[in-house]
């Protein structure tokens, strides 16, 4: 009879601009509930959501951290340990996919070559978009893992997590990982 794997714990960060919808995000995939009353994060709040991975049970740590414009305001004890990201940008705000690309660039020199994906959030308002597909496409090219999501109708969320997981867990077998 062969051993189940013990569950497995990993960080994960949430990353972006104020009210792109990180906290939303976290509580849908969390407790699957969506409010349309803004709640402002200070500092970090931290959720946690277990999940299977194939055979592998996984505790999901999640960091909601505060949104800003700029990562050097994100404390680095916040970041420590982080075994991946999730960058959120506002569909309906350009700006914010621009301070997306910063901050990615940011994680990984404060982090180094972690996994990430990417949230272009609030599909349910899509035809208010300032963020065009040309946009999204050339994010993909890059070998971004991109993902259009809605918080409020939790289009896109569940898979979000998941492949990041995933992605997180796939090097884990490997002769040499530490």
């Amino acid at each position: 009879m062969l051993a189940q794997p013990a569950t497995v714990q990993k960080k994960i960060c949430m990353l972006g601009s104020y009210a792109v919808g990180k906290t939303s995000l976290v509580r849908r995939f969390v407790e699957s509930i969506f409010s349309e009353r803004y709640l402002t994060t200070v500092g970090a709040k931290i959720d946690k959501k277990l999940v299977s991975v194939g055979e592998r049970d996984v505790t999901l740590i999640l960091w909601d951290l505060a949104g800003e414009d700029g990562l050097e305001q994100v404390r680095p004890s916040h970041l420590r340990g982080a075994s991946g990201y999730i960058l959120v940008a506002d569909g309906c705000r350009r700006s914010t996919l621009d301070h997306a690309v910063t901050l990615q660039r940011k994680s990984v020199a404060a982090l180094g070559p972690v996994p990430f994906v990417f949230a272009l959030n609030k599909s349910d308002l899509s035809t208010e978009w300032e963020v065009h597909d040309a946009d999204f496409q050339q994010l993909l090219q890059t070998g971004w893992m991109c993902y259009r999501t809605s918080a409020k109708t939790g289009a896109g969320v569940e898979q979000l997590f998941l492949d990041l997981a995933k992605n997180m867990l796939s090097g884990m077998d490997e002769p040499g990982f530490d």
